[in-house]
């Protein structure tokens, strides 16, 4: 499998439309409900998908099934993360290192091998998004940094095994929109039970957004399992945590967050490290 240059400007576009609907989360007044919100809309989106692309190969359900559970994880991990600490801090952390632990472990169950152009297009991406996201704050909150830690190993288990699983199925699109439409109930129920009546008004006062937000979820990372397919995962998996280079970028335009130097050099260190993964 080798990576081309329409995959790599596919996944880019994938990365803008997932930095995008977590935009719209860090703009909401309340991250726990917005994020049960969009995944229970993206759920509701899959439906129609499957109807029309119908079911993966049966090869594919233990792995949609294991997904699904891991992701609940993923959600009670990101949700810990943001409620100890800033997004700024706790979203590069979770995105830079999950990559990494994807090339790691795709050494051993996707038996992928990277050359070593790859290996430092990749180190060079991961160490670009932590020079976005990490500062002398990390170490005034510890538990923010535990929470995005673990979330990070969560990231790179659920996508070596999506990655496994849709190879599985054989279709991109059939494997996504089946777990999409499973996989936002979970949280979305854990969420209602606890918060039920705010869900309600929330989802009344915040559907359109939320719905151009699960379009993004569900956009993006059918883009990267599907990339997934035609290239290695631990690349795709790289390439895809571009999505926190494209989310300074609306910070700073949506949102009038400041472009520091800090900043500056962290991009142009994943900027280097997207030419190095093609290269390789």
């Amino acid at each position: 499998m080798t990576l081309s240059w329409p995959v790599v400007g596919a996944v880019l576009f994938g990365a803008l439309l997932h930095a995008g609907w977590n935009a719209l989360v860090k703009s909401s007044s309340d991250k726990d409900l917005d994020t049960a919100l969009i995944h229970l809309i993206g759920s509701l989106l899959a439906i129609p998908i499957v109807a029309l692309v119908g079911w993966p190969d049966p090869k594919a359900w233990p792995f949609i099934a294991a997904s699904v559970l891991i992701h609940i994880g993923y959600y009670l991990a990101l949700t810990g993360a943001y409620r100890h600490g800033d997004l700024g801090l706790t979203y590069p952390l979770m995105r830079g290192v999950a990559p990494l632990l994807v090339a790691l472990s795709a050494t051993f169950t996707l038996h992928e091998t990277l050359s070593p152009l790859s290996w430092a297009g990749v180190l060079g991406i991961s160490a670009g998004v932590l020079v976005l996201g990490l500062s002398r704050h990390a170490l005034d909150s510890p538990k923010a940094v535990s929470f995005a830690l673990a979330n990070a190993v969560v990231i790179a288990t659920y996508t070596v095994v999506d990655g496994l699983g849709v190879r599985a199925s054989g279709h991109a699109l059939q494997y996504v929109a089946t777990l999409f439409m499973f996989d936002g109930w979970p949280y979305a129920l854990l969420i209602f039970a606890t918060r039920g009546h705010d869900l309600g008004r929330y989802a009344r006062a915040r559907w359109p957004m939320a719905t151009l937000g699960a379009c993004g979820s569900l956009g993006s990372y059918g883009i990267a399992l599907w990339a997934m397919t035609v290239a290695p995962v631990a690349t795709v998996a790289a390439l895809r945590e571009t999505s926190v280079l494209f989310a300074v970028m609306l910070g700073s335009w949506m949102l009038k967050e400041q472009v520091t130097l800090r900043r500056f050099i962290g991009a142009c260190t994943i900027v280097g490290g997207v030419m190095a993964v093609r290269m390789g």
